[in-house]
């Protein structure tokens, strides 16, 4: 088992920078593996705009309240035992979703009546880009997951992300590119700043 303080991670981690929002708790990794992708979704989650890091379940609902269905914020999870969790808002309210993770992924919560197994992304914007993506029908809809919340049966719907701050235009053009080059058979042609640029946040959203 490997165990990491946050804070020490980042002044030494070559993928963080003494900028980032850590998590103020400790964190036992099961290997050098995780805890590297955990530093590296970190990195990512921060450049996003919508991770709010430390702010409560409660925070979120009441930020979450007055707006539409499927807008959804990404925080810390106030459960020691994990890392990050989804907070969405559905035509039932507010819904705090867990982000488990294990050696190589990140997944969504499972829920006993929920009988599909749950896809698994090494990146936590990858998982949200997964299911905005079923969000706007481009999978089949016996793949949609359920939130199972007092007796009810709630289809999780993610259309846009609560920005907690201004992203600069260079971001804005990164993510534009992202969700419409296909950087993996292009990145070559790129100049290289350019290739840096678009590994460092590699999602649409």
């Amino acid at each position: 088992m490997v165990t990491h303080s946050k804070f020490d991670s980042a002044m030494s981690s070559s993928l963080v920078d003494s900028n980032m929002r850590l998590p103020q708790r400790y964190k036992t990794f099961s290997s050098k593996t995780q805890y590297q992708m955990v530093l590296a979704t970190l990195h990512k989650l921060q450049e996003s705009g919508f991770y709010w890091g430390s702010v409560s379940g409660k925070e979120a609902n009441a930020m979450l309240a007055s707006e539409a269905t499927g807008a959804f914020l990404l925080r810390d999870s106030s459960d020691n035992r994990h890392l990050f969790a989804l907070s969405v808002k559905t035509s039932s309210g507010t819904k705090n979703l867990r982000i488990q993770s294990d050696n190589a992924s990140f997944y969504l919560q499972t829920d006993p009546k929920n009988v599909q197994s749950v896809p698994h992304f090494d990146c936590v914007l990858k998982l949200v880009t997964h299911y905005m993506s079923q969000s706007k029908g481009n999978t089949r809809g016996g793949n949609t997951y359920y939130i199972y919340s007092g007796g009810e049966k709630i289809p999780l719907e993610l259309s846009r992300p609560l920005s907690c701050s201004l992203s600069t235009l260079q971001h804005l053009c990164r993510k534009t590119v992202n969700g419409h080059l296909d950087v993996s058979s292009k990145r070559e042609q790129l100049p290289h700043p350019l290739k840096e640029f678009l590994q460092e946040y590699d999602a649409p959203i």
